[in-house]
């Protein structure tokens, strides 16, 4: 199976990214990445803002694929113990090895679309299956407003990897499952 070369591109112009940051992120630095001539990367994405594009489209469709996986691999939680031993299985992939260069590309793509509102409407949070999986956890568990406490733990876990990724170590499973009870608790009021 060949890979289309747009593909192969933008898979580099990731992990450059990652690697260089923002500023990194030249159509030179993709080529050598990519191990391709000089000048592929330009013929193929013409400006910077097409190669980030592009790039931006990636990352979500490597993602949506990993999150899709996971949550159609992955049977709903019984209980908090297993939605937080998913959640930290979650947090381990995103914080380590391949996962962290996508999380470290993911949050400068972030950064970078808020001058770029095109980015931020690619990067906008999509259904998957791994997220379906956490609301019918929390329906089963008869919370009231399962969407907004699936939005709000998902994004505090995001909170968590962000706090790690920036200032290192990992998550500890006491902390994700912190989230998974406060997610279960009734609100007051």
């Amino acid at each position: 199976m060949t890979t289309d070369r747009r593909t192969v591109l933008a898979d580099a112009a990731i992990g450059v990214l990652a690697d260089s940051g923002m500023r990194g992120l030249t159509h030179r630095a993709v080529d050598r990445a990519a191990g391709l001539p000089p000048g592929t990367t330009s013929a193929y994405f013409r400006t910077r803002q097409a190669l980030l594009t592009a790039l931006v489209r990636r990352l979500v469709a490597r993602d949506q694929a990993e999150l899709r996986t996971a949550g159609e691999d992955a049977p709903v939680p019984r209980d908090a113990d297993e939605l937080t031993d998913g959640l930290a299985a979650f947090v381990e992939r995103r914080l380590s090895g391949e996962g962290r260069r996508r999380t470290i590309a993911r949050h400068a793509c972030a950064v970078e679309s808020v001058r770029h509102p095109e980015l931020r409407e690619i990067l906008v949070p999509r259904e998957n299956a791994a997220r379906d999986r956490v609301r019918e956890f929390l329906a089963a568990q008869g919370v009231a407003d399962v969407e907004g406490r699936s939005l709000t733990l998902l994004a505090c876990v995001d909170g968590l990897v962000f706090d790690r990724l920036v200032g290192g170590g990992g998550v500890p499973r006491e902390e994700i499952r912190g989230l998974v009870t406060a997610a279960l608790r009734e609100s007051a009021g």
